[in-house]
């Protein structure tokens, strides 16, 4: 069960946005993810909870920041329930979607892991619900996603496969890389792996 702590900061002037203590697994069911966020000064700023299907599916979605919440899943697309603050005003979405995505680095896990491209694939489009702080307030994002590199890295515990995605905007064109080893984000644009106290988890 891998844990560890990223940072995530702005990816344009590098400000520090947030420290994400992280754990996941893989289970019968699929993948969780689970994450305590904390602002540089220590502040509580919220969490994530991810849970997967055996097809990377999301099965639950549970985001908290700022005393929003979103709740969600994969059902006629995807739909969620978005509360405010007061827990009064409580708003249903749903969209013909794949996915969801945000900032959590959960998310770049579980996109790789409902596409599971192959390196010789071509770019795949998708579809996907973006929740963006601080109101987590839904956007849909189109992507293409491709497998660019595959490459073996030896380490103290085996051979550590590291996948090398380019992503790209396709609203905007604009492209960037995600390197991923198993359910572990090694490097993305604001995101950066701080602490790993064990190996990343190993999907089939």
């Amino acid at each position: 069960m891998p844990r560890g702590r990223y940072s995530l900061h702005d990816p344009h002037d590098h400000t520090p946005l947030a420290h994400e203590h992280f754990h996941c697994a893989p289970g019968p069911s699929g993948w969780r993810y689970v994450s305590q966020l904390t602002a540089p000064s220590g502040d509580h700023l919220g969490s994530v909870d991810l849970a997967l299907d055996e097809l990377g599916r999301p099965i639950r979605l549970e985001l908290h920041a700022a005393s929003w919440q979103v709740r969600g899943a994969a059902l006629d697309g995807v739909t969620w329930v978005r509360t405010d603050p007061t827990g009064t005003h409580a708003t249903e979405g749903n969209v013909r979607a794949h996915a969801f995505t945000g900032s959590s680095p959960a998310f770049l896990v579980a996109t790789a892991r409902l596409l599971r491209l192959a390196p010789s694939s071509s770019a795949t489009r998708v579809r996907l619900v973006a929740f963006t702080e601080p109101v987590l307030a839904p956007r849909t994002v189109d992507q293409s996603w491709a497998l660019v590199n595959r490459e073996a890295h030896a380490t103290d515990n085996g051979p550590l496969t590291v996948d090398e995605y380019q992503v790209t905007a396709l609203d905007t064109g604009e492209q960037h890389a995600v390197h991923l080893a198993g359910d572990v984000v090694l490097a993305a644009p604001g995101i950066e792996l701080e602490d790993l106290e064990s190996p990343p988890s190993v999907f089939d």
